[in-house]
């Protein structure tokens, strides 16, 4: 059973925020910001197991930027998966009631997760994501619900590819609603926050 360094933190509603940081970012990054957007939500927060250049924490390797080592995301995205099962058994969660909130890196494999594992998850806010690979087939998407937030302006992700990957997450059944910062670059905006916040109070009532 893969293990991930991690925060849990309980809280006292029935949903549960699954945060997934980006490139060098660590299990405590989003603890703040999930707690400010979903404030009895409980929060599973783990670490990416992967070191770019032995110093960055990332979910998965990549070859450059802007292209995805597809296999080891693969792998990566199932020993996520068993995580999350294993956490919801430990710590009493459904994840019937689980929304991941990622950002770059994080958004990446949990658009994964929603292709390889769509039952782990009721939706996600998705923040800066690419469509990483095709979208299975089969892959039935009735009823859940995501966020895409994009940057016009980001040079690590063409607005195309989240574009792309919200028409793909459409195209199965999802219910997708796109916000795009036209002044927006990789980093998060104001705009961004309050948006994934409303986003989040809507989809948790």
């Amino acid at each position: 059973m893969p293990d991930f360094e991690h925060v849990y933190q309980p809280g006292d509603g029935p949903w549960t925020l699954l945060l997934l940081h980006g490139t060098g970012g660590n299990e405590n990054d989003l603890v703040p910001l999930g707690r400010r957007l979903v404030p009895a939500a409980n929060l599973l927060s783990p670490r990416g197991r992967v070191l770019e250049n032995g110093v960055s924490n990332r979910f998965f390797r990549r070859l450059a930027i802007g292209e995805l080592d597809i296999p080891d995301l693969i792998e990566r995205t199932d020993e996520l998966a068993e995580f999350v099962v294993e956490r919801a058994a430990l710590y009493d969660f459904d994840p019937a009631k689980t929304v991941a909130l990622g950002f770059s890196n994080g958004a990446n494999i949990a658009v994964s997760l929603v292709f390889r594992h769509p039952e782990l998850l009721a939706g996600a806010a998705l923040l800066r994501p690419m469509l990483p690979y095709p979208v299975p087939e089969q892959l039935a998407l009735d009823g859940k619900s995501f966020l895409i937030a994009a940057g016009a302006r980001d040079p690590y992700v063409p607005s195309t590819e989240s574009i792309g990957l919200g028409t793909a997450l459409e195209n199965h059944g999802a219910d997708v609603e796109m916000h795009m910062d036209p002044g927006g670059a990789h980093a998060l905006t104001e705009g961004d926050l309050v948006k994934t916040s409303r986003w989040l109070i809507e989809f948790t009532q």
